[in-house]
């Protein structure tokens, strides 16, 4: 397998509006947009451009970049930069890219208290979303990046990077087809998307949140995207099974060393590194019902979907609203 499996909860709008907008009522008028798809990290990624852009020219290189990130932070790979930093005893030197994202992890996880847990891995396996073997975990303060190293205190302790690498994937396609001359697109990497410059159309890019409730399929709000920025979702929807009536997530609470409890839905992310969105929507949506208080206290920008008896109910906090359809 490769980087992780997809928690996939955005859904790109794009061509003729797919949320509070008609189908374009003429058939021969040209498509405004379009789109480039492939695989990467069990699940999918898609550029939108406008018509007139060849993006079948960046392909390779797209996947070249998927492909190196993939070596570097995967888990299910047995030769990657993290898998081997997860078996050695202290130390092991990595790419300035691996490092980087395990730097923003711990930054994260400082910052969250805990709630982002890069050492988290064991717990994932053990609830049956994952393949990192090891002990100790719930003590994230026991690791480190010095230069391009990491270390740890305790051989037993291991990093798991599912929760923020996706994002900083995102933001390397996105800077790779802004350097090589593309000034407006909008990519989706697994459910995590990044927009540069506005749709043809004139308007922001939009996009939608999906239900995250199993029994409903669909949008549950729809989002401008402004120019330059990600937005990363972290729910239960895609990864869950359920057990003597219980549904159980893989998303965990490391406070508790069990899958969060599901108040929180969904939780979605808007920052301009998706590597900052992917690691707080992870860290927000394990939080719970406290997730509002730490998105607040820390300046996030989130939209959470709780459940509710109600209903689904929502919650925003940093100015979220703003960009909401």
């Amino acid at each position: 397998m490769s980087l992780y499996s997809t928690r996939r909860q955005m859904i790109a709008m794009t061509g003729a509006a797919l949320w509070a907008g008609a189908v374009r009522a003429n058939p021969t008028e040209p498509v405004a947009t379009r789109t480039m798809e492939g695989r990467a990290f069990a699940s999918h990624w898609r550029i939108t451009a406008p018509a007139h852009v060849d993006l079948e020219r960046h392909r390779a290189n797209i996947d070249a970049l998927l492909a190196r990130i993939d070596a570097q932070m995967s888990p299910w790979r047995d030769d990657s930069e993290i898998t081997g930093f997860n078996l050695t005893q202290r130390e092991r030197a990595v790419s300035p890219d691996t490092a980087l994202v395990a730097r923003t992890a711990l930054d994260i996880a400082r910052d969250s208290g805990g709630w982002f847990d890069p050492t988290v891995g064991p717990l994932v396996a053990q609830w049956g979303f994952g393949r990192i073997s090891g002990s100790h975990a719930g003590r994230w303060e026991g690791l480190a990046v010095s230069g391009d190293s990491l270390r740890k205190d305790d051989a037993g302790l291991t990093m798991d990077l599912c929760g923020i690498a996706k994002g900083r994937a995102l933001d390397l396609l996105a800077a790779y087809l802004h350097d090589a001359g593309e000034t407006a697109f909008l990519v989706d990497l697994g459910g995590e998307l990044k927009s540069e410059g506005l749709h043809p159309e004139g308007r922001p890019w939009q996009i939608a949140v999906e239900d995250p409730r199993p029994s409903h399929n669909g949008p549950a709000f729809g989002l401008r995207l402004p120019d330059g920025m990600a937005v990363a979702t972290s729910g239960l929807r895609s990864q869950s099974y359920e057990l003597d009536g219980q549904r159980y997530g893989h998303i965990i609470d490391p406070h508790h060393a069990r899958p969060s409890d599901g108040s929180a839905a969904s939780v979605s992310v808007l920052d301009a590194e998706g590597m900052v969105a992917d690691g707080w929507a992870t860290a927000l949506a394990a939080a719970g019902e406290q997730g509002p208080q730490i998105a607040q206290s820390n300046g996030i920008s989130a939209l959470f979907l709780f459940n509710t008896a109600g209903g689904l109910t929502p919650q925003t906090t940093g100015g979220f609203d703003r960009y909401i359809l």
